[in-house]
């Protein structure tokens, strides 16, 4: 397996580490088929049961034993619809999913300091990671970014940088600092993608080895909806299934640089200027996958939402309402799942699921402010 500039299609070995090409390029792993059923571990309980499917000798990984996450079914607006907890994790996030991946590929190369920007689950998960792996971890973080988060990275020992500015500033002061120490960045490394795209596999084999028809995401970089595609086209290559999912990215109306490129036709992300969003984990505004992110959902069928913040609160309380504690971030994909089912883009017969990527436990703050939320005395 190699390395593949994403612009001019050259090649490098996966032997020698990197995020970018010789010529500041993105890069991807080249395709390969995924596994038959057969091969599935099912004595593992974490996503390293797909480890025939995974560019990662099983021996080197650095597993707290994440994945194998519940399928629950909800009704949502009369319709029936599974919820994927990606939030039931070690670290409370799906970001788990590519964090084990990514971090057991660097360490298996001898990387010992590693370097990451993150809203705060992506950088709260390398720390976790990074610790169970013996490295040294530098984060840089938006000074907005949730407390809980921050404290989560601290403790773990990582050395936290917080940025006074946009979540693309945050990114560009990163890539300065990546002169110096090994860029991990789970938006650009694709080992990282290697371990989302199992979340395709086990939603295949929960579903008793079929492919939904719907699958719906909150969208900021991108892990999800590319882990998707490349999931389930291994899937296809192998013969186990016959089609390909639609795919939904969901974005918060106010950091929308997809949702509006899908809208106008463009081929990249469309040039936005932030405004505050509750859904802080999808704030995004300059994607450094968006061309690949808007080609997948395309070639699916499927299309980018944005939904306003209003819509996100009402989903927030929705789904607390039925005992799921989520993050702002992901109830943009539930305010979205509202008007699919709403407009009558997904019908009643279809298997949709709904993923619900970080617990509310790390952004109880905000989640009481936007809900109202209060206690009463005792009355005597």
């Amino acid at each position: 397996m190699n390395y593949v500039d994403v612009i001019n299609g050259r090649t490098y070995p996966v032997s020698v580490p990197r995020w970018r090409s010789d010529d500041g390029n993105g890069v991807d792993l080249e395709p390969v088929a995924g596994l038959r059923r057969g091969q599935i571990d099912t004595a593992v309980r974490s996503l390293w049961r797909y480890a025939a499917a995974i560019a990662v000798p099983r021996e080197a990984a650095v597993t707290l034993g994440e994945g194998w996450t519940p399928l629950l079914p909800r009704r949502w607006h009369g319709q029936e619809v599974l919820c994927k907890l990606e939030y039931v994790m070690p670290t409370g996030s799906f970001k788990d999913r590519g964090m084990t991946t990514m971090v057991s590929y660097l360490k298996q190369h001898g990387i010992d300091h590693v370097l990451e920007d993150s809203s705060g689950n992506a950088g709260a998960s390398l720390a976790t990671y990074a610790a169970a792996a013996g490295m040294r971890c530098r984060i840089f973080v938006p000074a907005s970014a949730s407390y809980p988060k921050i404290a989560q990275m601290a403790a773990h020992g990582a050395d936290v940088v917080t940025v006074t500015g946009t979540r693309q500033q945050v990114a560009e002061a990163a890539l300065r600092e990546a002169e110096q120490v090994f860029y991990a960045s789970h938006n650009r490394q694709p080992y990282f993608l290697e371990g989302t795209k199992t979340l395709a596999y086990e939603l295949w084999e929960q579903l008793g080895f079929r492919a939904p028809d719907n699958v719906i995401v909150p969208l900021g970089y991108g892990a999800n909806v590319l882990g998707c595609e490349r999931g389930f086209d291994e899937l296809r290559r192998s013969g186990e299934i016959e089609r390909m999912p639609r795919i939904f990215g969901v974005q918060a109306a106010n950091v929308s640089p997809l949702a509006q490129a899908f809208a106008g036709g463009l081929a990249d992300y469309a040039e936005i200027t932030p405004l505050p969003t509750l859904a802080e984990g999808i704030a995004s505004q300059r994607p450094t996958r968006g061309r690949a992110i808007l080609s997948a959902v395309r070639a699916s069928g499927g299309s980018i939402l944005a939904v306003s913040e209003q819509e996100i609160v009402d989903a927030l309380r929705a789904l607390a309402a039925m005992g799921l504690y989520v993050e702002p971030t992901c109830a943009s994909a539930a305010a979205a799942l509202t008007k699919l089912v709403e407009q009558g883009t997904i019908a009643q017969r279809e298997t949709t699921v709904l993923v619900l990527t970080g617990s509310g436990l790390k952004a109880s703050e905000a989640i009481g402010k936007a809900l109202g939320v209060s206690s009463r005395p005792l009355a005597q």
